[in-house]
């Protein structure tokens, strides 16, 4: 399933992220902005159990998550920029890496790397990756976990494309995909159109 999230602050901070003329640092900061307000509405429906604590006033019930294991796997390296937000929220997450680039002569995504913790398949996983365009990498990424044991996966992007969104949705039906906004088409060098450029190459600083 797919969700738009599409809250005032994620829609303005990604409006500045858009503009040709937002430098390196910023681009870099609002993207880490955007992925904390994602984390809290991507982990809203995690379960909780009653606990019993002390307050500096009396014993009383409260309620806290009920054991529920978390791990952020960006792809890399653009990924990287929506996982450091989304651990500010949630710091006792695990890391797993996945490196996938596009080949631009065919535009289709090559596997470099793949690391993940040892109870991955344990875990509530979530998948970021600042760009869903075609869908292929995101596509490949979810395969391999799911191949690793994964059952409870969640994408996590800043903007999509329809193309990539139907993909998955054919693909991998059971990912739901959190997305902060869902742009025209692609071009014919498969960039989302307006989108926002390469995003790896604007969270590095590189060309």
């Amino acid at each position: 399933m797919l969700h738009v999230l599409d809250h005032p602050l994620i829609t303005h901070k990604l409006t500045i992220m858009r503009d040709k003329n937002t430098g390196t640092k910023d681009f870099r900061e609002l993207l880490y902005e955007i992925s904390m307000l994602m984390a809290y509405e991507i982990t809203r429906d995690l379960p909780l159990e009653d606990v019993e604590i002390e307050t500096p006033i009396c014993k009383t019930t409260g309620r806290m998550i009920s054991g529920k294991k978390l791990a952020v796997v960006p792809i890399l390296r653009a990924g990287l920029g929506m996982a450091d937000g989304f651990l500010k929220i949630a710091p006792a997450a695990k890391v797993g890496h996945i490196g996938l680039y596009r080949d631009h002569e065919t535009a289709k995504p090559v596997l470099y790397y793949y690391k993940m913790p040892e109870d991955i398949s344990e875990r509530l996983v979530i998948v970021t990756d600042p760009m869903l365009a075609t869908g292929g990498s995101a596509a490949d990424a979810l395969t391999m976990l799911k191949k690793n044991g994964c059952k409870n996966i969640r994408l996590m992007c800043l903007v999509g494309a329809p193309e990539g969104a139907k993909l998955l949705e054919e693909l991998h039906p059971d990912v739901d995909i959190y997305i902060a906004a869902m742009d025209d088409h692609l071009n014919e060098r498969k960039y989302i159109v307006p989108g926002l450029g390469d995003a790896g190459d604007r969270i590095f600083g590189t060309l």
